[in-house]
């Protein structure tokens, strides 16, 4: 069982990539990891990859397809695996389908968990962040027990850039540009199944465990 998870940030896919992967014991395959377990063991992949991260440019689709199949072909992905975070760009999705068709495989599932941008605003601006421990809270959903202090460490409790609303409105906005139309790609391949991001966490994953089977 093949997966790709797409959604916007904040629309908690990355938390049901895991509980998926848990559930049909099939590995969660993040981009991220990948590249930092290749820099990490000094693949000529990774090493690769790092002379463009170095430079602050994106890796090259290619490379990134490269780096990835050479970890879905690890023994641990025979029975299937959880994209996350790849591919977010239809010249990715296109690299991504023909490196797979060579090999005779094809993505199974395409998950759209969806949320409005609305509900990731506020969603993303009640987050909390204690940057002296790294705990994190949510102001509606995991209160701290004193109002803007960390129950753990006792320090202060800040709003992180990344989760203001300006700058959760412009990564939604890459987002929509670059991402959605992989709805569209994955739609005419027939693989795309959407959920509602809305619901509780739980509810969700019933949803895509009631799709996957």
């Amino acid at each position: 069982m093949k997966i790709i998870m797409l959604g916007a940030p904040g629309a908690g896919k990355g938390t049901q990539a895991k509980m998926i992967a848990e559930k049909y014991g099939i590995p969660h395959v993040s981009t991220g990891d990948i590249f930092r377990a290749n820099i990490k063991n000094g693949t000529e992949l990774g090493m690769e990859a790092k002379k463009y991260m170095d430079q602050g440019q994106l890796v090259p689709d290619e490379l990134t397809v490269k780096i990835l199949l050479d970890r879905v072909a690890q023994d641990d992905c025979k029975n299937g695996y959880v994209l996350d975070g790849f591919p977010r760009t239809i010249p990715q999705a296109e690299v991504l389908d023909k490196a797979l068709t060579e090999l005779g495989d094809a993505i199974d599932f395409a998950i759209d968990v969806n949320v409005p941008d609305e509900n990731i605003v506020k969603r993303m601006s009640g987050r909390r962040a204690c940057l002296s421990c790294g705990a994190t809270y949510h102001i509606e959903h995991i209160p701290p027990k004193k109002e803007g202090i960390c129950d753990k460490c006792g320090q202060e409790l800040v709003l992180r850039d990344d989760d203001k609303p300006e700058t959760v409105l412009n990564r939604l906005k890459v987002y929509h540009d670059q991402t959605q139309p992989l709805i569209d790609f994955y739609t005419k391949k027939n693989v795309l199944k959407t959920v509602d991001g809305t619901k509780d966490m739980k509810e969700v994953f019933a949803d895509i465990v009631a799709i996957l089977g």
